[in-house]
């Protein structure tokens, strides 16, 4: 696996993004013997997808859909994959695109390393890990998560101690605290963006208190409660480790909202929620599950059955929106509800002991100005042409998954495979009017 290129490298295809989508479309050109390029601005690949604990709607382990993929992208011989690297800006002149990247040190030279994690295993300088959303420590040098590729430790020099037990217990003296930022300019025949989305942050709407108590999480936290190999082993309350006995889903709490700047609807937030609750229902079978929702939008193949299975587990779905959320003593949660399924009554006041926010889906990466991409009014990458939903406003230059707008699993699987052909056709036929001319 090459992690170190230089600028006369020319691939036939740059991907920007190493999640699942990125991933499917590399695999899918590289098969054709077509030379590529996979970017990603993480220690590891793998995205998104990684981290959550299971799919819906047949409830599939992610990381059994998603190592796989990694790893073979890691081993093909077509691919070479540069992590801790972003795209600074893309030109494109005469079918050919110049993407400027920008290598951040990791200080760990990967040529030299042999994994070990010695270094890992000896530093004392821990901090919240951002893969397990806070929720446990890291070390200030460490191998990004434990099925990451590569299995290379790298350090955060934002928390690093600087005492240089690291490099002392280095075998093969990796450690180089010296390393600087690498400016690299590649020349690619096609270009995919496929950078995906994060999600808008949990604070967003000052009237549910979120930073207030730490019972009010979101939905890529509790994938991390839920995970069989997440921080607790378990779910567990993150404000004094209680088993939670209540615990509600607040719907449309980061989407379909002008007031924080997101009028569209995320897509999947019904969904994953339904798939989280089924979960916890199985994880704790003694607890209350209440969903508060507007509606419920199950659109996907499967996905009303879905749906229904989960009414039949006994979970509850209460239509109506949640105006406010007051953090109790205790840590408890006060949730005062406006219900539009009782007239008579329609305001009404619940206790929970968790609360999940279904945050709105917003693009990870926006091209900027520095790009021949333009963007949709929402940020995403625009699509213009309906009945290619890979083709952007640059020639050349494709866009998978939920670079181009909230989807979910299967429809950024098909079409990153999309995207992948259109790349394909793309450069066969440069190459044809090349050699014609």
């Amino acid at each position: 696996m090459n992690t170190h290129i230089n600028s006369d490298v020319v691939p036939d295809a740059l991907i920007v993004g190493a999640g699942i989508a990125g991933l499917q479309s590399a695999l899918d050109l590289a098969d054709q013997g077509l030379k590529v390029l996979l970017v990603e601005r993480q220690g590891s690949i793998g995205g998104r997808m990684i981290s959550l604990s299971k799919v819906y709607p047949t409830l599939d382990c992610a990381s059994c859909i998603t190592t796989p993929k990694m790893s073979a992208a890691a081993h093909h011989p077509n691919i070479t994959v540069l992590t801790n690297t972003e795209v600074e800006g893309i030109e494109s002149a005469e079918g050919m695109h110049r993407v400027r990247l920008l290598q951040k040190p990791t200080y760990v030279n990967f040529d030299k390393s042999i994994g070990c994690r010695l270094c890992e295993y000896a530093c004392d300088t821990e901090y919240p890990d951002p893969f397990e959303q806070g929720l446990g420590p890291v070390r200030a040098i460490a191998v990004p998560f434990t099925n990451a590729i590569p299995q290379m430790a790298v350090l955060d020099a934002e928390h690093c101690g600087t005492c240089g037990t690291c490099a002392r217990v280095c075998p093969t003296d990796a450690i180089e605290f010296d390393q600087q930022p690498r400016n690299l300019t590649i020349r690619a025949g096609a270009v995919i963006v496929a950078s995906g989305y994060q999600l808008n942050v949990v604070t967003l709407k000052p009237q549910y208190n979120a930073e207030r108590s730490q019972n009010i999480i979101s939905p890529l936290t509790l994938e991390r409660l839920l995970a069989p190999h997440g921080p607790y082993g378990r779910v567990l309350r993150p404000s004094d480790g209680k088993i939670p006995s209540s615990v509600a889903f607040v719907q449309c709490a980061g989407s379909r909202d002008e007031s924080i700047g997101v009028p569209y609807c995320s897509g999947v937030c019904c969904m994953y929620s339904i798939k989280q609750a089924m979960l916890l229902s199985g994880a704790l079978p003694l607890a209350d599950i209440t969903i508060y929702y507007m509606d419920i939008r199950a659109f996907g193949k499967g996905y009303e059955q879905f749906f229904q299975n989960a009414k039949a587990m006994g979970i509850s779905f209460v239509r109506g929106k949640v105006a406010r959320i007051d953090p109790l003593e205790g840590g408890d949660l006060s949730l005062h509800v406006e219900s539009t399924g009782d007239a008579e009554n329609p305001l009404e006041e619940h206790q929970h002991d968790l609360v999940v926010l279904a945050q709105g889906v917003i693009p990870a990466w926006s091209p900027s100005e520095a790009t021949p991409v333009a963007c949709a009014s929402d940020g995403f990458v625009a699509t213009p042409v309906r009945t290619a939903p890979t083709v952007t406003t640059a020639p050349g230059i494709f866009v998978a998954g939920t670079a181009a707008g909230p989807k979910d699993i299967v429809d950024t699987i098909a079409e990153a495979g999309a995207a992948a052909m259109q790349a394909s056709e793309y450069l066969h036929q440069r190459r044809s009017v090349v050699a014609l001319s």
